[in-house]
């Protein structure tokens, strides 16, 4: 028994630290402070990506009903502003019932780009909120890729910095690390130290680390859509259980308390 319980501890820790690089990639993480209360901020981040990324990417199990509703784009009474919604959020189809769909068809997108661009509804779940803020910052200018740049958290990423107009160009500074070969042979490797702003963007540096921010902070709500309102309820099912838990154990005395 307790060689079963070493080694099922054993995989559960492989596993999670299998996924932990997995998902950064040996790269440090940048820490994102969201806030799926903030209605502005996700108004914001729904811009941005409607503007910026629904060109290529879908968010197929989201509609723009549900979202407008979601994140604050109402009336006083609670009513979706419908209007509001198509002028500016909704340019694939004059009905606020439609999921928001990339505009490039799927089988084109295909033969264009190789590959179909993923749908993105999951991709804070997936990936981690801190993974995409750090890689939506980390584009490079790398002049021998298709697309001219790369990315720190995600070597030779397959798209374009979609962002380059508002962050601006960066460039990778190099260090020199110390390396071993198999014969124990000291050698040096260039990695990249950090990035610096070769041309500057729209946006200052601040203004695109929030910008990014909002647009983390909307792909976290599209992956979990009822997050708050699973957490609010969570409480109350705890304290139901706290309470329950107290008469069970008043009725379980009640009932044994003549049993010797």
């Amino acid at each position: 028994m307790k060689a079963i319980k070493t080694c099922l501890l054993l995989a559960i820790v492989t596993t999670f630290i299998g996924q932990v690089f997995a998902s950064q990639g040996g790269v440090h993480l940048d820490k994102v402070k969201n806030n799926l209360c903030d209605k502005a901020s996700l108004q914001r981040g729904a811009s941005l990506y409607v503007n910026y990324c629904m060109g290529c990417h879908s968010l197929q199990f989201v509609r723009f009903n549900d979202m407008a509703k979601d994140i604050g784009i109402v009336d006083k009474k609670g009513n979706v502003l419908e209007k509001l919604v198509n002028e500016n959020l909704n340019f694939i189809s004059d009905k606020v019932t439609e999921p928001l769909l990339s505009a490039i068809p799927k089988k084109d997108a295909q033969a264009w780009f190789g590959v179909a661009p993923p749908d993105l509804s999951l991709v804070a779940r997936s990936r981690g909120k801190d993974w995409l803020y750090t890689y939506l910052r980390t584009f490079y200018e790398d002049p021998q890729k298709p697309w001219g740049v790369n990315n720190m958290v995600f070597p030779d990423v397959g798209m374009p910095h979609i962002l380059l107009s508002l962050q601006g160009v960066q460039v990778p500074v190099y260090t020199s690390i110390e390396m071993f070969d198999d014969e124990g042979k000291p050698y040096q490797k260039k990695v990249i130290d950090h990035l610096e702003l070769k041309t500057p963007g729209t946006l200052s540096k601040e203004e695109y680390d929030k910008a990014i921010t909002d647009l983390v902070n909307f792909l976290d709500y599209v992956g979990e859509p009822h997050k708050l309102e699973r957490e609010k309820l969570g409480v109350w099912v705890l304290l139901f259980l706290v309470v329950f838990t107290l008469f069970a154990y008043l009725l379980k005395r009640e009932y044994w308390k003549d049993v010797h």
